[in-house]
């Protein structure tokens, strides 16, 4: 099963690396029911596979996103300005949200993921057509916003770009400069949350060989492996793409990431 396991995480890094690099997306809402179909194959208990799952999809998103950040960085794709503002809060609300994780009800936080990603969805699709900007919120609104991303990015194992995207979006950040500063942020929402993970998965009883609290390293470097490679693939047809394709991708795949919520 080990060897399965590896061979699943090689294949999940190259759709998780194209799809970081072409959307600004960790991988986590693929990684992380992945992991929770494959680890209990390894006679792991649930209660230890879910924050096991959460902790090395947050690892691997360090990886793919530092990869993604690199290309976006070379093609000029991160407003430096902006990303400054909400770096801090995101870092913050991250490490908060894996230090809470196990005091929230999991169904609840599904439904209410579900609701917003849809809602935010829906917006997109809508917008494609709209050219009117707004003015951004002031620096206050924008902690707040970043602090709450980085608190459900980190329950849910992801990197917050199904979050962030949209919410940018909405206040006239281009889609390219959105996806960009999503990258980078989610870089250090995953790095604050694997800190969080690993210091609470210490000591945990029935953690598989090569753990490092809630991290396996085993999965998380099969991921890794492929996902760095394609990130920049993704990052080269995400500047060749128009603005509206882009969109329509995302509200797509926002779309199918809500139905899955609901009826998983």
């Amino acid at each position: 099963m080990l060897s399965i396991l590896l061979l699943s995480c090689v294949f999940i890094g190259i759709i998780v690396g194209f799809l970081s690099g072409l959307l600004g997306i960790g991988g986590g809402l693929i990684i992380v029911p992945a992991l929770v179909y494959l680890l209990p194959k390894l006679a792991i208990p649930m209660d230890v596979a879910m924050p096991l799952a959460l902790g090395t999809s947050l690892c691997s998103i360090v990886v793919t996103s530092s990869s993604s950040t690199l290309a976006h960085y070379k093609n000029s794709n991160i407003p430096w300005a902006l990303t400054k503002k909400f770096i801090v809060a995101i870092s913050l609300g991250s490490l908060s949200g894996a230090l809470v994780a196990d005091l929230l009800s999991v169904s609840l936080l599904k439904t209410i993921f579900a609701v917003a990603v849809s809602v935010l969805s829906v917006y997109m699709l809508l917008s494609i057509r709209v050219t009117k900007t707004r003015p951004l919120p002031n620096d206050v609104i924008i902690f707040i916003i970043a602090y709450a991303c980085g608190i459900l990015s980190s329950l849910m194992g992801i990197s917050g770009a199904v979050i962030l995207i949209p919410i940018l979006t909405i206040f006239g950040v281009s889609v390219r400069y959105a996806i960009g500063l999503s990258t980078t942020c989610g870089a250090l929402v995953a790095a604050f949350g694997t800190a969080g993970y690993i210091i609470s998965g210490i000591g945990t009883s029935h953690l598989p060989p090569w753990s490092i609290g809630y991290v396996y390293l085993p999965a998380l470097i099969a991921i890794t492996i492929t996902s760095t490679f394609f990130a920049p693939l993704g990052v080269r047809y995400a500047n060749k793409l128009p603005v509206k394709t882009l969109k329509r991708f995302f509200a797509f795949f926002l779309l199918l990431v809500a139905l899955k919520m609901v009826f998983v």
